[in-house]
């Protein structure tokens, strides 16, 4: 079976691949950006034509935190609506026999009922300072269900929680919460300097879930799923970002004290999901946030170019 996984070099198709070439019987195939342009559709679909994979697992995305989802709300909403029609559209014009698309739990109301169901989507306002991305994301969910509806594909949509691990962005600039943290706290280790300031109260709560833990969970998606309804993929689990500073400063070995600015946003306040529907699949994480943080940080420190900044 030919399984193409788009956006490989990212941190959720790379946990997948490693995943899959784990299975037997499995081609894996992939494509880095320069090798196709997954916003180009003739490029795409040139490249179905000719490759016509059984499967598709579409981990491909503009991805950022807070700060890069204010500032470039065009880019994250163009690029990924022109990744997931191009990708969705010609993988089923050549024969595609399964699809799984990757969305995000941004997609649900910022005040949505907690822990988060799947039927929350579009039962409320989005959060703002990520809206651009979340619609892209809910256009793609819908895509999937009207290829299920009027040509009757198999397109099945996975909405994980907050990641993190190998492969992540590191970045402070552009980085989500956890991986910022895991570079601020080296840095001023590094520097020997006593304070360590983060945007927000720090009273937010998150989920986070390890991408070994997604890649497994999606490929459970794959095998035992077939649905029209999307499918929370989380831990079930949450704690303040507080509590999640302090673990990463332990991990990284952060001696110094964290001032908090709240003058800066603190986005939705709490984001858990309701893990229910994948549980009763068979899957749950195995990975602890203590072990996950504790492995990522050596990773941070041989792969990332923000650890020798």
């Amino acid at each position: 079976m030919k399984i193409f996984v788009a956006g490989h070099r990212g941190m959720v198709g790379s946990a997948v691949v490693r995943a899959l070439e784990k299975k037997k019987g499995v081609a894996v195939l992939t494509q880095t950006r320069q090798q196709l342009d997954l916003t180009d559709p003739v490029a795409v679909d040139r490249w179905f034509s000719r490759e016509k994979p059984d499967q598709v697992i579409d981990a491909a995305a503009r991805v950022g935190g807070i700060l890069e989802n204010s500032r470039r709300p065009v880019e994250f909403l163009l690029d990924n609506l022109r990744i997931q029609n191009n990708v969705m559209e010609s993988a089923f014009r050549h024969g595609c026999r399964k699809l799984l698309f990757l969305g995000s739990s941004c997609i649900y109301p910022k005040h949505a009922p907690q822990p988060i169901p799947e039927d929350s989507l579009l039962t409320g306002p989005l959060e703002s300072t990520n809206d651009a991305y979340a619609l892209a994301k809910i256009a793609g969910i819908r895509l999937a269900q009207a290829y299920r509806d009027e040509y009757g594909k198999s397109a099945i949509s996975a909405m994980p929680t907050n990641l993190y691990g190998p492969g992540d962005n590191f970045d402070p600039e552009t980085s989500h919460a956890l991986p910022g943290m895991i570079t601020k706290f080296h840095r001023a280790k590094i520097k020997g300097e006593k304070e360590v300031v983060l945007w927000g109260t720090g009273s937010p709560r998150r989920e986070w879930l390890h991408v070994d833990d997604l890649a497994a969970g999606l490929l459970v998606l794959l095998v035992k799923y077939d649905g029209r309804e999307i499918v929370n993929v989380g831990v079930g689990e949450d704690l303040t970002i507080q509590e999640l500073a302090e673990k990463v400063k332990k991990a990284v070995g952060f001696a110094g004290t964290i001032r908090w600015d709240s003058s800066k946003p603190d986005g939705t306040p709490r984001k858990l999901l309701d893990v229910t529907r994948i549980a009763k699949l068979g899957w749950k994480p195995s990975i602890s946030v203590e072990e996950g943080i504790a492995s990522t940080y050596p990773w941070f420190l041989q792969n990332a170019p923000e650890a020798r900044a």
